[in-house]
């Protein structure tokens, strides 16, 4: 698995590549800018890309501009997306383009190495995911809508679905059997009104729903 990096930091840049190389990936460039991902990111389409959200010249939204510019260009490409602190904003705006294959992180996971390679792999083989700070601050702004449907252990398994954990790890999390997680989700698409189509579409719009909120 091909990984280009993109992070102003030299120590974590660096740190992020020996801990990938270490954990079976093969980095083939690490980046300190936006620009120079879009290039190495043209040069070796790479299976994922790890991008700071603020890099330089400004310090602001650089890496994730350019996150979505890959979303867009090469939209092949998995994107896990690192961020200092708590920006729902941005995390909404990235799944926005397509959920497959995209992840967004805090920096403090990547201390849990066995996590974050599990991340890493997940979202490079087209899963999603959300770090639980994110949907934990997301605000409710309108008490009017589908998710007041949900029971609290119905909102509690989509809060997983938006992590990006599959039925058989929310079942693991919550000690439950993976057939009581199936009747949740099912029981999650109804109440959202999702119609009956591709189980993993209706994961992303549920998740979606549950951001937007």
């Amino acid at each position: 698995m091909r990984i280009v990096i993109a992070e102003d930091s030299v120590l974590l840049r660096e740190g992020l590549v020996r801990l990938l190389n270490s954990g079976a990936f093969t980095v083939v460039a690490a980046v300190s800018d936006g620009e120079q991902l879009l290039a190495a990111v043209e040069k070796h389409l790479p299976d994922l890309v790890i991008v700071d959200v603020r890099m330089p010249p400004t310090h602001t939204d650089e890496g994730l501009r350019a996150a979505l510019t890959i979303r867009k260009l090469w939209p092949e490409v998995a994107v896990l997306v690192l961020s200092q602190y708590v920006e729902e904003r941005y995390a909404a705006e990235l799944l926005s383009l397509e959920t497959k294959g995209v992840g967004y992180l805090l920096k403090d996971r990547v201390a849990d190495v066995g996590e974050f390679l599990e991340t890493v792999r997940r979202v490079a083989d087209g899963g999603t995911a959300l770090d639980p700070e994110v949907v934990a601050q997301l605000p409710v702004r309108n008490q009017r809508n589908p998710l007041d449907r949900l029971t609290g252990r119905e909102r509690e398994v989509l809060g997983l679905m938006a992590e990006g954990r599959s039925n058989g790890a929310i079942a693991k999390s919550l000690v439950v059997s993976e057939s009581a997680i199936a009747k949740h989700v099912n029981s999650i698409f109804t109440k959202l009104e999702l119609a009956t189509a591709d189980t993993d579409h209706r994961r992303v719009l549920a998740v979606l729903q549950f951001l937007s909120t």
